[in-house]
C-alpha cells in the first residue's frame, strides 16, 4: 500500500487568493489557490499577487486535500478521526460554514476527493488493510451530498480526476510494477494505460482544455513534474531539480502550473509557478505546499 500518496497533505490547509498581473494586457487576472501553510497551520484566504501578499482572512477549519467545486462555492476535503485511523470525505462552503461529513467507513482512509464537471458527483480514493493485512486501494464515487456511494470495482489505484468528456484519469496500481497513469470510463470500463515505466507516477490533473495531463513521476530518479497529451503521447519533463516536485495544478486559463517543491516533508516545502512548457519558473510562496488552483 502506497501510504505516501495519501500522507501528502497536512491536517490543516491554507487558502490563498492570488491576483496575477498580465503585463501584455495590463489587467489583473484573479486566480484562487488553496494550499497548506506550514507556518500558520490555519485555513486562510490571501489576496495579493505573485510578488507579494496583501490581505489575510483566517477560517478556523481543520482539513486537508481541498478540491474546489465547479461553481467555486464549496470545497471537498478529508479530515481525520479515531486517532487518525479513520479518514473521511467532507464538504463545506468556502467560508468554512456548513461542514458536512459524507463518508464514515471506520479504519479506512478516504482521501483525494474531486468534483465532476457539473458538480453533481464526487470521486474519491480509499485505502485500508484487509483481514490478511494486505493493502487495498479503491476508487469510489458518490453524489455530492454523500448519497449513493459506489465502488468502481474494476479500478485499483487512487487520485482520480474527471475529464471534460466524462472519463477519469487516475494512478493505477500494478502488482508486477509500480504506479502508472491510466484513463477509463466512469463505470470502470475501457481502461487505457497512458504511462509505462518502472516508476511511481501519481496525481494526474487534466488541463482546462482537456487536451493534456500534468502528473508527477520519479522515473528519472526523484519526483519531477511532467505533462503529456490526453492519449499518453508527447510525454515531457517540465522540472529538473535535486528535490522532489509534487502535485501539479493547472491555472483556470491553462497558462500556468503550480507545484510543491519538497526538501523535507515535515519541515520544508515551497510553492512554485511556471509556464506550461516549464519556462518562467519562480518561487511564489515559502514554507507552504500542496497548492491547487481554483478552476
Amino acid at each position: 500500500m502506497k501510504t505516501i500518496s495519501v500522507l501528502k497533505h497536512g491536517v490543516l490547509v491554507l487558502l490563498i487568493l492570488v491576483v496575477f498581473q498580465s503585463c501584455a494586457e495590463k489587467t489583473a487576472t484573479t486566480s484562487t489557490i488553496a494550499y497548506n501553510s506550514m507556518e500558520t497551520g490555519m485555513v486562510e484566504i490571501y489576496t495579493g499577487n505573485l510578488k507579494g501578499i496583501s490581505t489575510i482572512k483566517s477560517i478556523h477549519v481543520k482539513g486537508g486535500y481541498l478540491a474546489w467545486s465547479p461553481d467555486g462555492k464549496k470545497f471537498a476535503f478529508y479530515a481525520k478521526y479515531d486517532d487518525r485511523k479513520t479518514w473521511s470525505i467532507h464538504t463545506m462552503n468556502i467560508d468554512g460554514t456548513n461542514r458536512t461529513r459524507l463518508t464514515h467507513a471506520k479504519n479506512k482512509w478516504d482521501y483525494a476527493p474531486e468534483w465532476s464537471p457539473d458538480g453533481s458527483k464526487i470521486i474519491f480514493s480509499r485505502e485500508y488493510r484487509d483481514s490478511d493485512k494486505n493493502g487495498q486501494q479503491e476508487i469510489w464515487i458518490m453524489n455530492s451530498d454523500g448519497s449513493e456511494r459506489t465502488q468502481i470495482k474494476s479500478l485499483k489505484g487512487g487520485s482520480a480526476y474527471f475529464t471534460q468528456d466524462g472519463r477519469i484519469v487516475y494512478n493505477a496500481e500494478f502488482k508486477d510494477k509500480k504506479s502508472e497513469i491510466s484513463i477509463a470510463d466512469i463505470d470502470g470500463n475501457n481502461i487505457i494505460q497512458l504511462t509505462d515505466n518502472e516508476a511511481e507516477e501519481w496525481h494526474p490533473e487534466v488541463s482546462p482544455n482537456g487536451k493534456q495531463i500534468a502528473f508527477m513521476s520519479d522515473r528519472d530518479g526523484n519526483y519531477e513534474i511532467y505533462v503529456m497529451d490526453i492519449d499518453g503521447s508527447n510525454q515531457k519533463r517540465l522540472t529538473n531539480n535535486d528535490v522532489d516536485d509534487w502535485y501539479p495544478s493547472w491555472s483556470a486559463d491553462g497558462s500556468k502550473i503550480i507545484f510543491s517543491s519538497v526538501k523535507d516533508y515535515k519541515k520544508e516545502k515551497d510553492i512554485y509557478s511556471m509556464n506550461t512548457d516549464g519556462s518562467s519558473l519562480k518561487k511564489i510562496i515559502s514554507n507552504s505546499g500542496f497548492a491547487v488552483f481554483k478552476r
